[in-house]
């Protein structure tokens, strides 16, 4: 039986290898992308002042993940920079090497997960010594679309960050 772990890196890995990458794309040269970006046309996001309110009663936030209207592939196989936060999945002793990028705090871990087109699977080969789930960060990397299922969440889009670093304008 394949571990989650070896799945999620064969999804990557078939992503990225679908994808033609010209030899000079680098994480210098980027596209900046927002949360609104990934949406589809026509869909909005939750608006913050509403992201705690929905009850929890003790049920998995999975399971309180609204539905997807979709994703956006405009920007499969292109090098993005994405500002979110943190959700660990994978540690490489105090590193962590796998993570879901949310859009705001506490995403998937305090209150339920925004729709899968609003979450970002990010894997990384140099650990990132993050400072809590509070630091908002900003990850550059190859990017595209992707199905990939956690316990906390459904997740639309994957990146493979070439760097990680705290969040600047």
């Amino acid at each position: 039986m394949v571990s989650r772990h070896l799945q999620r890196r064969a999804v990557l890995a078939g992503m990225t290898a679908m994808v033609a990458i010209p030899q000079v794309a680098r994480a210098e040269d980027y596209i900046d992308l927002d949360w609104e970006d990934l949406l589809p046309e026509n869909e909005t996001t939750t608006p913050n002042a509403l992201r705690g309110l929905i009850k929890h009663d003790n049920a998995p936030l999975s399971s309180q993940q609204p539905a997807s209207n979709g994703v956006r592939t405009d920007w499969n196989g292109q090098i993005v920079r994405l500002p979110g936060f943190i959700v660990p999945i994978e540690y490489n002793g105090t590193g962590v090497t796998a993570f879901i990028l949310v859009p705001y705090v506490g995403a998937c871990v305090h209150v339920p997960p925004p729709p899968a087109n609003q979450l970002v699977f990010v894997t990384t080969p140099t650990p990132y010594e993050s400072d809590g789930l509070f630091e908002p960060v900003n990850v550059t990397g190859l990017f595209g679309v992707s199905s990939i299922s956690t316990r906390l969440a459904e997740i639309g889009y994957a990146l493979s960050a070439d760097k990680i670093e705290p969040y600047r304008t």
